[in-house]
């Protein structure tokens, strides 16, 4: 669902159905988001509850497949959605990527028995998840990664520090960024 551009300035407008994306996310936004907002940050609160609800909204798997329960929508879709939120909380917005960045790479990279097992509880927003990148010393420099997973038997052993985790303690799933060789 491209936007049409017009080639000579590069400006471009938005088709019906990104409108309509638009407007769903900045409704949500106005109604459950920005009238909490200021309260949630003076609390220190991570609102799990209303992240929830965005999953029948579709935006526990923007950029999932279809098959198994995502938006299957691309990066100008996602754009509107997380300007939306973010101009009411930007942490909450933040948390909505992280969770679909997390969602994203296990539609990509995981495996089928993977993606049916985690994919449908997290565009649904059953579960939230997060993705752990950061670690003392290496800051969020993927090439720099110390943490280390190495394969016994049948699983994986990690070893290894990770820090600054959005969502710790409040997602259900963690994609944990190692080195494998």
């Amino acid at each position: 669902m491209d936007a049409a551009v017009d080639a000579g300035t590069g400006q471009f407008e938005l088709n019906e159905e990104q409108r309509a994306i638009q407007e769903m996310a900045q409704a949500f936004a106005a109604d459950r988001v920005a009238p909490n907002a200021l309260d949630w940050d003076r609390a220190k609160h991570f609102p799990a509850d209303v992240i929830r609800e965005t999953g029948p909204l579709g935006l526990g798997g923007i950029y999932v497949r279809d098959d198994v329960g995502g938006s299957a929508l691309g990066r100008l879709d996602a754009v509107l959605i997380f300007e939306a939120l973010a101009h009411a909380d930007p942490a909450f917005s933040s948390f909505i990527s992280i969770h679909n960045m997390a969602a994203s790479m296990i539609d990509r990279f995981g495996s089928d028995e993977q993606r049916q097992r985690f994919l449908p509880k997290l565009t649904s927003m059953e579960w939230l998840a997060s993705y752990c990148l950061t670690e003392p010393g290496s800051g969020s420099d993927a090439a720099a990664l110390k943490t280390r997973a190495v394969k016994s038997g049948g699983d994986y052993v990690l070893n290894g520090a990770k820090q600054f985790i959005s969502g710790a303690g409040d997602s259900d799933l963690y994609v944990v960024m190692a080195r494998t060789g």
